[in-house]
């Protein structure tokens, strides 16, 4: 009678190299975007870990769409650069002397 085999992909139980690579990103996107450590990112719980890409991505989104509203004057606002006129610079600092 001969040995009865199991038709497995992998040899062991462990994790995938995608998973791996996957698990990395997260870790790069959080020290890249988030300014967390490796040390940080890694003893996160997976579930925290994943709130905080969800989270930190819908942020960048965000902002992104607020540089696009300013940059094409969307939401009310002129649009482009504003540059300083007499009615909208800030005042001199006290005690400053034009004249000399």
């Amino acid at each position: 009678m001969g040995t009865w085999r199991f038709l497995l992909i992998l040899n062991f139980f462990g994790l995938t190299d995608k998973y791996s690579e996957n698990v990395y990103e997260q870790f790069f996107f959080l020290k890249y975007h988030g300014g967390w450590s490796l040390t940080e990112s890694y003893n996160l719980p997976v579930g925290l870990r994943n709130w905080f890409m969800k989270r930190l991505i819908k942020q960048k989104e965000d902002e992104k769409e607020a540089i696009e509203e300013a940059r094409n004057g969307t939401k009310g606002g002129r649009g482009g650069s504003q540059g300083l006129t007499a009615d909208n610079q800030p005042p001199p600092p006290q005690g400053y002397n034009f004249d000399t």
